[in-house]
């Protein structure tokens, strides 16, 4: 309560605001997307070349990681939807990059616990935990650029739309200074 009389009312933070389509945030979203979709498509696709064993443990490496046919179809699905993700771009790019970053820090925390058990469906090491970190710490950058942080510029959407009575009146003094410039100048030409 008290909390509430001193910042003043609450508003529930969404994500999802709306970001114009043809904005340059979309593109940072896009590329993020691609590239670890990428590299995951390329993992994945090699694996699955190598032919190991769907639910294999044993130590099939791949560009320096372990795989398995799981694994492998795992990487090339999870390619594909963050393709899918840098085709629509916009806020959906930007969503689906951070839900996917929480999935691989929390999918390496999960298979960290699994190391060297008789239980590792995926057959992670400890390279592809880090690579799972890795991952999810740049899907989670890229998909909050722009969007998430306590400094955005006030011309960016996502500040205009947590912000709307801040945003008016701003846009209000931009127009009135904008004005009198023209006023001033149109006077300035009109002198002898």
């Amino acid at each position: 309560m008290a909390t509430h009389i001193l910042h003043g009312p609450r508003r529930r933070v969404r994500l999802n605001e709306h970001l114009p389509v043809d904005h340059r945030l979309s593109q940072v979203y896009r590329v993020g997307a691609g590239l670890t979709g990428l590299v995951l498509l390329a993992f994945g696709i090699l694996g699955l070349i190598d032919k190991v064993g769907f639910f294999d443990t044993g130590d099939n490496t791949i560009a320096g990681l372990n795989s398995n046919g799981a694994l492998s179809v795992l990487s090339i699905g999870v390619g594909l939807l963050l393709f899918v993700g840098m085709v629509i771009g916009g806020n959906f790019a930007s969503t689906l990059n951070m839900t996917l970053g929480i999935l691989f820090i929390l999918s390496g925390f999960v298979n960290l616990a699994l190391l060297d058990r008789e239980f590792n469906p995926l057959n992670f090491r400890i390279q592809n935990v880090l690579f799972s970190f890795v991952v999810g710490v740049m899907l989670m950058f890229f998909g909050m650029y722009g969007r998430v942080s306590a400094t955005l510029p006030h011309d960016n959407p996502y500040w205009k739309a947590r912000h709307p009575e801040q945003a008016a009146r701003e846009s209000r003094r931009g127009t009135r200074r904008s004005l009198r410039q023209r006023r001033e100048n149109r006077q300035g030409h009109e002198a002898p």
